[in-house]
Formats: structure tokens, C-alpha cells, sequence
């Protein structure tokens, strides 16, 4: 299988996860080490100040972080996720997360999530980190 073929029999996999798609989470693209995601936030993913409980918003970081760690071929697993938010978010906004690498090494990779709004505001700015196993995701 070509390389192409493999990136996007991944994106197809990616596209299917379950958790995803109880948030309404869709993958955009997906390149090696790189990935676009998207939501459009519900009345019922408030918290109690009215605003996108920040769970979601990590989780919409987080699916960009899989994607993107992911898109080797290599089963790579979070070790870490920091996150910091910078604006809040209303029920009917648009979202984007990216997910980029900054550092691949043969065990471990190092990537950097933004996440903004429609109007391309910053939402939230995350890090993390993934051990890479040595198995194939496909």
C-alpha cells in the first residue's frame, strides 16, 4: 500500500471515531504530523457560566492531537496535555483546532494545538506529548 493510499485509509479510520462523533467532532485534513478538526458548539456543551465547558474544547484539541500523531502509521498515545485558554466560547460558534508537530523522535513527538473561532480568534493553545509504539494503527 502507497503512502497516499495509507494517509488516507487513516483519515477514513480517524473520521469513525465514536467519541467524535457524540461531539460532532469532523476531521478537515489530515497530513503526517499534521491535522484540522472542527465542531459547531451546542446550548448543551455549556458549563454553568454559560460559556463551552473547557472539557470540550480540549477534547476538540485533543482529537486534532490524535490525528496528527496518529498519521504514521505509528499507534502513538498521549503521555501529556497541557492547556491554556484564552477566550471563552457561545453556543452557535464555529470551531477549529490544528494540530502540528514540533519535534518527532523514534519513541516520543512533541505537538502544538491551536484552537480558534470563526471570526480566527484564539480559543485555547495546547501542547503535547505522545509515546509512539512500535505497532501500526492499520
Amino acid at each position: 500500500m502507497g503512502e497516499d493510499e495509507k494517509l488516507g485509509r487513516l483519515y477514513e479510520k480517524f473520521s469513525r471515531d465514536p467519541y467524535c462523533s457524540l461531539l460532532g467532532i469532523k476531521l478537515f485534513e489530515l497530513k503526517r504530523g499534521y491535522s484540522k478538526v472542527g465542531l459547531k458548539v451546542t446550548e448543551g456543551m455549556m458549563n454553568f457560566h454559560g460559556v463551552a465547558h473547557g472539557g470540550l474544547i480540549l477534547s476538540l484539541a485533543d482529537a486534532a492531537f490524535a490525528a496528527a500523531s496518529n498519521s504514521y502509521n505509528q499507534v502513538a498515545v498521549a503521555l501529556n496535555i497541557n492547556i491554556n485558554y484564552r477566550r471563552p466560547v457561545r453556543a452557535g460558534e464555529d470551531l477549529v483546532a490544528e494540530a502540528s508537530e514540533e519535534s518527532l523522535g523514534r519513541t516520543t513527538a512533541l505537538y502544538r494545538m491551536t484552537v480558534r473561532n470563526s471570526a480566527g480568534q484564539l480559543v485555547a493553545v495546547c501542547e503535547g506529548l505522545v509515546y509512539r509504539r512500535s505497532e501500526p494503527v492499520l
